[in-house]
């Protein structure tokens, strides 16, 4: 039987890049999914599709989860429609560089409440549902940059970082109740968000990185796969780095 049957996923961000690859995986080890997107239905859409031609499952539903009221009823619905939830994947970002003596108060709020606040957002309609249920997973989608700091990236690092606290935070307030929280550091992976920075820092990250080579959606989908598991059940509050040794 595959790992996930019978669960129910919802993977925020799930239309493009590493959400897609994620929810993908999630589907192929027989979950249930609930594609989120903010604006892009059409890319939904067919991640939905994709999934569905492989002998999966999976809906899409849009909300802005940096919208409280947004978020709370995409959580709620879904346990209303599917009966239950047992993962979140808090993986809705977005990124809007700049050095700190050029980047627009606009850059930073917008940063920080896609990337953070989205997470608060639904961790807190989630846990409700996780804690009854004496059952679930949290999965937070982090950064490398929210564990090392990157140039030009204040607002992306720290919203990244306190993904971290809030995994920490979250995993001991509700690990009594059997409910899991965790957090992927992805290092550089090709994606929309990106492709920009990879294509004027490639040689650098490479030469920084231990295994020589960038990694993949698939990578981080795979290890997302694994903390959803039964297999991960004695495992929280932990941040995991999938960058090819680049932050040891």
């Amino acid at each position: 039987m595959p790992a996930l049957e019978g669960k129910i996923a919802l993977v925020t961000g799930g239309s493009r890049g590493i959400g897609s690859a994620i929810a993908h995986r999630l589907a192929v080890d027989g979950a249930q999914v609930v594609i989120n997107y903010h604006s892009n239905e059409t890319a939904a859409n067919q991640v939905v599709e994709a999934i569905m031609q492989a002998g999966g499952q999976a809906v899409a539903k849009q909300a802005d989860v940096a919208d409280f009221d947004q978020a709370s009823e995409l959580i709620k619905s879904t346990q209303k429609e599917m009966g239950r939830l047992d993962i979140l994947v808090n993986n809705a970002g977005t990124t809007r560089d700049n050095v700190i003596m050029l980047m627009k108060e606009e850059d930073w709020d917008v940063v920080l409440n896609t990337n953070l606040k989205s997470a608060w957002n639904c961790s807190k309609a989630a846990a409700r549902i996780m804690m009854k249920q004496r059952s679930g997973r949290i999965i937070n989608i982090t950064s490398v940059a929210g564990i090392s700091g990157n140039a030009g990236q204040s607002n992306y690092s720290a919203s990244k970082a306190g993904l971290i606290g809030l995994t920490k935070s979250l995993a001991k307030e509700i690990g009594p109740r059997n409910v899991t929280v965790n957090a992927i550091a992805p290092g550089f992976i090709p994606t929309d968000l990106t492709n920009e920075l990879l294509e004027q820092m490639q040689d650098r990250i490479l030469e920084f990185t231990p295994l020589g080579r960038l990694g993949s959606a698939e990578d981080v989908a795979t290890l997302a796969a694994f903390l959803a598991s039964d297999d991960a059940g004695f495992i929280t509050g932990q941040v995991i780095a999938v960058d090819g040794g680049m932050v040891l």
